[in-house]
């Protein structure tokens, strides 16, 4: 389920504060950080981010 587009221009990664992408077109829906240093990818749950940094994969 993808998310609401004013949603998604709203939401910042919680670790760097540079906005989200979404990639939920993937196996598994995820926002990943657009910042540089970080890139950090956030899971969405039934339509909802959890934005836990504690939450959070790197990608590889």
């Amino acid at each position: 389920m993808p998310l609401e587009a004013g949603l998604l221009e709203i939401l910042a990664c919680p670790a760097c504060h540079a906005p989200l992408d979404d990639a939920t077109a993937a196996e598994t829906p995820e926002l990943i950080c657009t910042g540089k240093d970080c890139g950090l990818a956030y899971p969405v749950r039934d339509g909802i981010p959890v934005l836990l940094v504690d939450e959070a994969r790197r990608p590889g």
